[in-house]
């Protein structure tokens, strides 16, 4: 049987973090990847927003990883010459009721870390974006946008530098966690395997929950459940009347429809909330026409037939809909008893914003446990 030092399951942006860290601690890393390349689910069907950190609950590990993360990846695509765009965005209210709001969105934004958003008046807001319609908005400056796939590719290669080894086509089918620490994985694939490693860690995404359940040892109670949210998007025909980004004030479940733009000025919305029960990419273009009324709250010019049916991406929730709000589960061998392994379940967004936050923390809990 093969033996390497660490092993990291999953090429998505979360995981190549992960393993760059490793690899720059000076550990073996293996990655082990089902897919063909890197980043081809959840990190390659999102928005490409770096955000700012303004809506998650206090002290939660979305909150913090996702300031400390802005922070870094500003700094990182910076050095690296990564593409991104520091364009800020708008968080508008249409009517008096949703101008009540903002003031308690600037305060969570500040006690998260974010002390920078800025009330302006709907005077002030149309002087930054004539299209807009609004009765006042909120400034975020640090709200941004990223080339999600120049970035991971720049993971990959800090990694590959550091010694890392990547093996695509190669699913995990199962395995057991050794007494001492470890695993023992059984790698599927054109060459199937069998592995031993003295670290794992599961950043698998949407399959986290079921890979973990996979590993002979691990504690049935510490597997969260698995539930998938769609979010559809749907692209305007033409250019963007737009240069920031247009947030409405949230709603009870998300953050409305919203309006993004990419790096070449390509406009999009969304992402609606589809709760499905397996993985679909296919987008309904049906779906588009509640799009319109929603958008013609802060954008009333929106032309008819101007929207056309984008791409698709899906949370990997590990609570289904109508409960509370989830968090991040970062979880270490404190929690589950089993040394050498930590299971990175429920990273959906601001995942994106927040790897690099995440991976410097995985790699202390690691380094802890090795010291």
């Amino acid at each position: 049987m093969d033996e390497v030092d660490c092993v990291v399951i999953g090429a998505g942006v979360v995981g190549l973090a992960v393993a760059r860290q490793m690899a720059l601690a000076g550990r073996e890393v293996l990655v082990l990847e089902a897919a063909e390349g890197i980043g081809t689910e959840t990190s390659s069907r999102n928005s490409e927003v770096i955000h700012a950190g303004i809506y998650y609950p206090k002290d939660s590990l979305m909150a913090r990883f996702c300031v400390e993360g802005k922070k870094k990846l500003y700094q990182y695509c910076a050095e690296r010459g990564v593409p991104h765009r520091n364009c800020g965005k708008l968080i508008v209210a249409t009517n008096e009721e949703e101008s009540g709001k903002l003031a308690s969105i600037q305060a969570r934004a500040a006690a998260n870390g974010v002390p920078d958003l800025r009330f302006v008046s709907r005077e002030e807001a149309l002087e930054l974006e004539p299209a807009l319609s609004c009765t006042a908005a909120l400034v975020s400056p640090s709200t941004g946008i990223i080339d999600s796939h120049a970035y991971m590719l720049a993971l990959q290669g800090d990694a590959e530098n550091a010694g890392a080894v990547f093996v695509f086509h190669s699913p995990v089918l199962g395995g057991r966690l050794l007494p001492g620490g470890g695993a023992e994985l059984r790698v599927g694939g054109a060459e199937p395997m069998e592995l031993r490693c003295r670290t794992l860690i599961n950043s698998a995404g949407l399959h986290a929950p079921k890979l973990a359940s996979s590993l002979e040892g691990m504690p049935a109670d510490h597997v969260p459940p698995t539930f998938y949210a769609k979010g559809n998007y749907f692209t305007l025909a033409g250019r963007s009347p737009f240069s920031r980004l247009i947030y409405p004030v949230p709603v009870p479940g998300g953050l409305g429809t919203h309006l993004t733009i990419d790096l070449g000025g390509q406009c999009r919305f969304g992402p609606d909330v589809e709760w499905v029960d397996h993985i679909d990419y296919e987008v309904d273009p049906k779906r588009g026409e509640s799009f319109y009324a929603a958008i013609r709250r802060y954008w009333p010019d929106l032309p008819d037939g101007a929207l056309n049916p984008g791409y698709s991406g899906i949370r990997p929730k590990i609570v289904g809909p109508k409960q509370a709000a989830q968090d991040f589960v970062v979880q270490g061998p404190e929690v589950h008893g089993v040394p050498g392994l930590v299971n990175l379940f429920g990273i959906e967004s601001p995942g994106l914003t927040a790897s690099l936050a995440i991976a410097d923390h995985v790699g202390a809990m690691l380094a802890t446990e090795m010291a």
